[in-house]
């Protein structure tokens, strides 16, 4: 049986938040200015950005709205976000740029099931013959992406906290909802060129979209809920290299002119939280607006 959102539950919700910053240090952003943030606008989602090394075998190969990462290894690659489909020859150029082939990509993962991330894994994977590994959550929305009528490929569903294994490379999959229930986030190690080492999230998305209804969903009543906890499963993650399914997440633009100086731009820890407190702040913003408006009905 759907609960409703009490009163005393929003109370709880709305308490003093866990979050490593106080109000104070926090601009007063809504979820449709960081929505605006992350996308840009159409032609930024599809623009290359130049393909560039982060650190260790972590390659950025995207846009510059839509993050999508290449990890290396003697074994193949992994590719992380396909993007749109009409993305994936942008992400094929930025790899060959980089040095690397495209059809030695050998896994294929995705943030979550919006045609943003995932959309291009079809062709992404007739280019390079990769396998396609999903999030078990992820495949209900993947299932129903359907660029050109191709059917979407799943070669492997994993679960939450299972691992992916690669050429020596381990990723460890977050789940986080909220943004979609099949939201992933994606842990691993590296080591950076002094040999220390250092833990990388890239985060699946943080954000409530313009048109998302929190407060008292039909269809996922406890939508806030699962926010809440995302917020603090990746808080309790040491990441010190934040990445994110967005650039703007992590601050890409304003780190890139800094690459080859020390220390490495994107190890960046207090980024890391100041990116999960600036969304947290956002939805219990939109939640409180939309208990407001519904309770003046």
């Amino acid at each position: 049986m759907k609960t409703p959102l009490t009163a005393m539950t929003l109370a709880l919700f709305l308490a003093p938040l866990a979050a490593p910053l106080g109000a104070q240090d926090l601009p007063r952003l809504m979820p449709d200015d960081l929505f605006r943030r992350n996308i840009g606008t159409p032609e930024q989602m599809d623009t290359q950005f130049p393909p560039h090394h982060i650190i260790d075998n972590v390659y950025y190969i995207g846009t510059e709205t839509l993050a999508s990462f290449l990890i290396t290894t003697d074994a193949g690659h992994i590719l992380i976000n396909s993007d749109y489909e009409r993305n994936v020859p942008t992400l094929k150029d930025s790899v060959e740029k980089l040095g690397f082939k495209f059809e030695d990509i050998a896994i294929i993962i995705g943030s979550h099931e919006h045609a943003d991330h995932m959309e291009g894994d079809a062709l992404a994977k007739e280019l390079s013959g990769a396998q396609v590994i999903a999030v078990a959550e992820q495949v209900p929305g993947l299932r129903a992406m359907r660029p050109g009528g191709k059917e979407h490929p799943i070669d492997r569903v994993i679960a939450d906290g299972d691992a992916i294994t690669l050429g020596g490379e381990t990723l460890t999959a977050r789940l986080t909802p909220g943004h979609t229930d099949g939201c992933a986030s994606w842990e691993f190690d590296v080591t950076d060129a002094n040999g220390a080492p250092h833990k990388v999230v890239i985060i699946c998305s943080l954000g409530v979209n313009p048109n998302y209804q929190l407060w008292n969903h039909p269809d996922r009543p406890g939508i806030f809920e699962q926010y809440r906890q995302s917020y603090a499963k990746l808080r309790a993650i040491p990441a010190d290299v934040p990445l994110g399914s967005h650039p703007a997440m992590y601050r890409m633009a304003e780190k890139y002119p800094r690459i080859g100086q020390e220390p490495n731009p994107f190890i960046d820890p207090e980024g890391y939280l100041y990116e999960i407190a600036l969304n947290e702040q956002a939805m219990t913003l939109r939640l409180e607006e939309q208990r407001q408006a519904a309770q003046a009905q």
